[in-house]
């Protein structure tokens, strides 16, 4: 039996994203309002309560709102805004955490997507600080690039307009206040959050997360093979995947995993310092990727269905 999706946003990159994998899927019957509707709080009420499934791609105050407008309701809402990621009673979107984590999102009715760079961070720290590796109350730095489809359709336009004049790339996120900051800080378990340096660069998609550290910062008798061990044993599957030797001839390419759902995870570096490193598309497993997976689990399908983890050649 099809499952009834209602998009909400669905003209923004997230949603249009969704929108496109799932209208090529059988199982989905895609629940839409017409124009003169798309803002209208009781026809948005109707179509969240009818639905099976609804993605919300919106500002945080219109998700809000559209989870207010929902009530009680049994539909299995997916919120892919910044608005419910630390909430009570959401379940933060990133199965690959645990057993018990994806356990919880099969069973949840709210789920948080996680946000594109908090993605590759939480991916790298949560599983160190729960380990006992990595200590709790480490000071990190994290660096983010980040292909411009992450700034919506506006920087998009931005930049395929510029005429090569946003060629270099460009750090934000200066006031250290960037918004996917608390979710980076509860679900790692770090006890303050990280001097964060995202950078967003002249391609359209793909991201590249890195956190560099001192092996003298691990928990006392760890060093990089303990890093790497609870990674191996963690990231086994299809979706986020431990990779040793993954470098480029001594580069690592941003862009290496766009236009996938997949996340590779990887440690470089020396006896002393080294670099755990996430690289996915900061619209597949850091936006519609990870809500279409989420919303597999929710429906007791695989995680991976629908999915592309295959890199491109």
């Amino acid at each position: 039996m099809k499952k009834k999706i209602f998009i909400d946003g669905k003209a923004g990159t997230t949603g249009l994203r969704i929108y496109e994998r799932l209208s090529a899927r059988a199982d989905a019957d895609i629940l839409s309002l017409p124009d003169e509707l798309r803002k209208d709080p009781e026809s948005r009420a109707q179509a969240i309560k009818d639905a099976d499934v609804a993605f919300l791609c919106l500002p945080d105050a219109a998700a809000r709102e559209a989870v207010a407008l929902a009530g009680d309701a049994d539909t299995v809402i997916i919120d892919a805004s910044t608005a419910h990621r630390t909430a009570e009673g959401w379940t933060y979107g990133f199965p690959e955490l645990g057993k018990e984590n994806a356990a919880a999102v099969a069973a949840s009715r709210r789920i948080a997507v996680p946000g594109c760079h908090a993605s590759g961070f939480v991916a790298l720290v949560a599983p160190l600080v729960k380990a006992g590796v990595l200590p709790a109350d480490t000071r990190l730095v994290c660096h983010s690039l980040t292909g411009y489809s992450g700034g919506g359709k506006s920087m998009i336009e931005q930049y395929r307009t510029s005429d090569g004049a946003l060629r270099a790339p460009r750090q934000y996120g200066l006031g250290q206040a960037h918004k996917h900051l608390p979710e980076m800080v509860k679900i790692s378990g770090v006890t303050t959050a990280p001097a964060f340096c995202p950078v967003v660069c002249d391609f359209y998609s793909g991201m590249e997360v890195t956190v560099p550290l001192f092996v003298q910062d691990l928990a006392e008798g760890c060093g990089a093979e303990d890093v790497k061990d609870v990674y191996r044993k963690l990231y086994d599957g299809e979706v986020v995947f431990y990779r040793e030797n993954c470098d480029e001839d001594g580069f690592l390419s941003a862009g290496a995993w766009s236009d996938t759902d997949a996340m590779e995870i990887s440690v470089h570096g020396n006896d002393e310092r080294i670099l755990l490193t996430a690289r996915y598309d900061n619209l597949g497993k850091g936006a519609s990727g990870a809500a279409v997976e989420c919303m597999n689990l929710a429906l007791g399908l695989p995680a991976t269905y629908g999915l592309e983890l295959k890199r491109k050649a």
